[in-house]
């Protein structure tokens, strides 16, 4: 569904910065310019984002719906991200690193080891700035570009469709065409749903880009940096049928015109990676990137508290002090820590100390 071309601009009144709730700007900037905050707390400060640099303007029309509010997967993590959230802020660097990326429309790269949290802040960005359910790219060793990304055309589905209507017309007993049209068979994926025109950005994270196949990362090049793609499958059609209507990642239907779809509001992107690989030069450059590090016991004592509560936190301390003399020549997850926590509260040592050390096994190997 299309919405009326409208101006996205808030106008002057909304211009004036948010105050922003902490986090500090570096060498002595005022922090009023962050939009993102880290606070948990929901507040309309996307209003205030400025325009974007000229080289990532997009005029993406006619503009469609929002996405849909926050879903299950979204609130299953935020439940502990908010309590996390007043006790622990994102540090100056890390908010100025996320507010650069929404400044500049630039995906946000996000490394670090497994369970620092790098996914979730894709949720926390779209819980805390109102921007909706998160559009969830979950890479794998065979993702491709077109078809996990962009969009996805059955054609045998409607192969067997057109086959299926020829027997019955052929019969007497069924339609003369195929129900529906092409734009029944085709329904576009996380990303090319993240690029179609909003008043305000989306929010897209593309999960674990270091287990891709070698090419992926070369082929998000060109999308990236013109925030657009293209259908050929409704472009053969564009003269008989320039509008066709498709399904998107969220089972929403939306126009397509002349085969083509293009930004408007430039999504928020993150890229998370573990490090398992390097990137090209010219990926890297066209991204902000945060290094999330190794927690510091407070840290990694209030994801605990989170997660488990106050109780589980306090038995379990000792677990947290063995996980972070562990890390630093090991490489662990937190999640490990939280399994470990939650299950050994219930044994008593020295049943409870090898039930630790099964479940907080080294993810590299020996040196």
């Amino acid at each position: 569904m299309t919405v009326p071309d409208s101006n996205p601009d808030p106008g002057p009144d909304a211009a004036e910065p948010p105050e922003a709730g902490g986090g500090g700007g570096g060498r002595g900037a005022p922090s009023e310019w962050l939009i993102y905050r880290g606070t948990g707390e929901p507040h309309p400060g996307i209003s205030a984002l400025p325009k974007p640099p000229p080289w990532r303007d997009f005029d993406g029309a006619p503009l469609v719906e929002p996405g849909p509010g926050t879903d299950s997967a979204s609130t299953r993590r935020l439940g502990a991200y908010r309590h996390m959230a007043a006790l622990h802020r994102p540090s100056g660097e890390e908010l100025e690193i996320i507010n650069a990326a929404l400044y500049l429309r630039r995906p946000l790269l996000v490394t670090g080891s497994p369970g620092t949290g790098k996914s979730t802040l894709a949720h926390a960005v779209a819980y805390e700035l109102g921007l909706g359910r998160v559009l969830r790219w979950p890479i794998v060793s065979r993702s491709t570009l077109v078809d996990d990304g962009l969009y996805r055309y059955d054609a045998i589905a409607r192969l067997q469709d057109t086959q299926i209507a020829a027997s019955s017309r052929a019969a007497g007993t069924g339609p003369v065409s195929v129900p529906g049209g092409i734009g029944s068979y085709i329904r576009l994926g996380p990303l090319g749903t993240a690029l179609l025109p909003t008043a305000g950005p989306r929010v897209l994270l593309v999960d674990e880009l270091d287990k891709s196949d070698i090419d992926l990362p070369n082929d998000l090049l060109n999308v990236l940096e013109e925030g657009e793609f293209e259908i050929p499958e409704l472009q053969r059609l564009a003269e008989r049928e320039p509008e066709v209507d498709v399904l998107t990642d969220d089972g929403a239907k939306v126009t397509i015109r002349d085969g083509r779809v293009r930004c408007r509001a430039f999504p928020f992107v993150v890229l998370t990676s573990n490090g398992e690989r390097d990137f090209p030069a010219p990926l890297l450059r066209r991204c902000i990137h945060l290094e999330l590090g190794q927690p510091d016991h407070e840290r990694l004592a209030t994801v605990v508290r989170a997660h488990l509560g106050e109780e589980l936190a306090r038995v379990g301390d000792d677990l947290v002090l063995r996980f972070l003399e562990r890390s630093r020549s090991e490489l662990l997850a937190t999640d490990q820590l939280l399994n470990a926590i939650y299950l050994t509260h219930h044994a008593a040592p020295p049943t409870r100390n090898r039930l630790a050390d099964m479940l907080i096994q080294r993810l590299d190997r020996p040196r």
